[in-house]
């Protein structure tokens, strides 16, 4: 007798729970495996709101929905023309091991090429390197915090 495709105990069915519980363990919004010829992803969509308190501008004129222009710019610092953002998704570290100092801390000078951070990803340690030189002014993650394929990790002015 054939084993129906649709039953909820085959292999593929096993591994999508799998992964369906390691989204919720880690926090990740999506993740993909490749196994022996069979490609799986699973993702979940997650609805992100960023809260900006109302604020007047110094000309006293705020912008539409009452905040002021730079309050706007804070808001979205994927937008910031000096963002680095992940290239992938992993564990973030701000240090090169536990107990050592950050590579970089707000008010750095970094060099182009310069290491920012580690992200970890399938455990390979992959350097994060600065784009530009600048001064880094906000590192918008924590040491160890997972992280999502194009989010903003540090700001370089």
């Amino acid at each position: 007798m054939a084993k129906d495709k649709s039953d909820k105990t085959s292999p593929e069915h096993e591994l999508i729970r799998e992964l369906a519980g390691l989204l919720n363990e880690t926090g990740l919004t999506e993740i993909e495996i490749e196994k022996a010829g069979l490609k799986v992803r699973v993702a979940r969509q997650v609805t992100m709101t960023a809260a900006v308190p109302a604020m007047q501008s110094p000309t006293g004129i705020l912008a539409a929905g009452g905040v002021a222009p730079a309050a706007i710019a804070v808001a979205d610092p994927a937008r910031h023309p000096g963002c680095v953002k992940s290239p992938m998704v992993g564990s973030a570290y701000l240090c090169p091991e536990p107990g050592a100092p950050p590579f970089v801390e707000i008010g750095s000078r970094v060099t182009a090429g310069q290491t920012l951070l580690i992200i970890e990803a399938m455990k390979t340690m992959n350097h994060i390197p600065a784009l530009k030189a600048g001064i880094v002014t906000q590192v918008l993650i924590e040491n160890g915090q997972p992280v999502e394929f194009g989010e903003p990790l540090v700001i370089i002015e």
